[in-house]
């Protein structure tokens, strides 16, 4: 890494009148994403893919998070864990495509069989032809290794290191702040909603952006005009999120006058607000009164990262079929909305790539959000030992 490296990074955590941003080889470098993801990713709770890709018992979905190969899996207790994609044996991984078990994980290669709860079950010839056991090969402790995990807001969420305290914990603030959203949420369907959008640049910049409203009157037009600069503010907190909210939101309505059914005993401000949070390092959410939405924030390499994102609902009834339209119509909004933002993110990456550039400057005003994230990245490198 660049030898003044830590003088760059506390001028990132500098108060925000004085502050610049992270340097550009935190955008640019291999080197700076592989030890991302030691000192970034691992210590703390990062989203690796959604619950509704395993529904049902027995359901696996198998993942790549920054070179590991994880598996999402439905256990036959209903409980969804998440445990490296690696049998004991030899390593093979065992789960290649999303599907459904027959009730165990079979490994390929030498057919030792898992339970979806991650326990070793069979040991196919271990001891020799016909011979299913060995003394020295205790099942009881060959299990899959599992990975600490919390779903929220549908979100799989990982502590890859182990290390992190527990997710409500880390979040404490957030979750109060969105107490009256512990509803149940259901996906509004594959066909109106939108999976993926492949960006050409640092997962960070796609971080940074959607926590400030700063850019909205230039790159949203036809959203300011219905939720103006103005009517948006700047959410902070001293823990690892910052977002942004509107007070100018307005449900959804079809010709007929029909809206998305809203969430049960909302307090009367959120019949006009709404709520953007990202949650470090890579998620971001939004409420409403009548749907919520949940993007995956996936570093690729330093110059390419893939958003996935989910739509949701306040009642399963929204995904019927008489909804559709009204689900394609919101699907539509939102990726309209998301894909204004892809030139501007990926040519802020470009200009990373400009020797003379300082790293950016914010204003004290707009970017408070935004620079609350550079401080929190900047203060893992200070501080190796550093876990939320």
């Amino acid at each position: 890494m660049n030898v003044h490296f830590q003088d760059e990074l506390k001028k990132a955590s500098a108060p925000i009148e004085k502050a610049t941003g992270l340097p550009n080889w935190f955008y640019t470098s291999e080197e700076s994403m592989a030890a991302e993801k030691e000192k970034v990713f691992a210590p703390n709770w990062a989203g690796i893919g959604f619950a509704k890709d395993v529904p049902e018992p027995g359901d696996v979905k198998p993942v790549f998070f920054l070179g590991e190969p994880l598996v999402i899996v439905h256990g036959r207790d209903h409980k969804v864990r998440v445990f490296h994609n690696a049998c004991r044996h030899r390593g093979v991984r065992l789960v290649e495509e999303p599907g459904k078990t027959t009730g165990l994980l079979r490994c390929r290669y030498h057919a030792w069989c898992y339970s979806t709860e991650g326990k070793l079950k069979q040991t196919p010839h271990v001891g020799g032809p016909g011979i299913h056991h060995h003394k020295d090969i205790n099942k009881d402790e060959l299990g899959l290794i599992e990975v600490r995990s919390h779903i929220f807001k549908d979100v799989v969420f990982v502590n890859l290191s182990g290390g992190a305290k527990p997710f409500e914990e880390v979040f404490k603030t957030a979750l109060e702040r969105w107490k009256e959203f512990e509803q149940p949420i259901y996906h509004g369907g594959e066909d109106s909603s939108f999976k993926l959008l492949n960006l050409k640049t640092n997962w960070k910049l796609a971080v940074e952006n959607f926590c400030e409203a700063y850019h909205l009157p230039f790159i949203h037009p036809g959203l300011n005009e219905i939720s103006k600069l103005e009517d948006h503010e700047n959410i902070l907190s001293k823990a690892p999120w910052s977002g942004q909210l509107t007070r100018a939101f307005n449900a959804s309505y079809d010709e007929g006058g029909r809206n998305f059914a809203f969430f049960s005993n909302l307090s009367k401000k959120w019949d006009t607000e709404a709520e953007y949070v990202a949650f470090y390092p890579n998620v971001q959410i939004g409420v409403h009164k009548d749907h919520t939405f949940a993007i995956v924030i996936e570093p690729k390499s330093p110059g390419e990262t893939d958003e996935h994102i989910e739509l949701y609902y306040a009642d399963p009834s929204m995904r019927d079929e008489e909804w559709e339209t009204m689900r394609n119509t919101n699907a539509s909004m939102w990726k309209s909305i998301f894909k204004e933002d892809v030139d501007v993110i990926q040519a802020m990456y470009h200009g990373r790539r400009a020797s003379g550039f300082d790293g950016g400057h914010f204003s004290p005003v707009m970017d408070e959000a935004t620079h609350h994230f550079h401080g929190w990245i900047a203060s893992h490198f200070m501080d190796s030992t550093k876990a939320t």
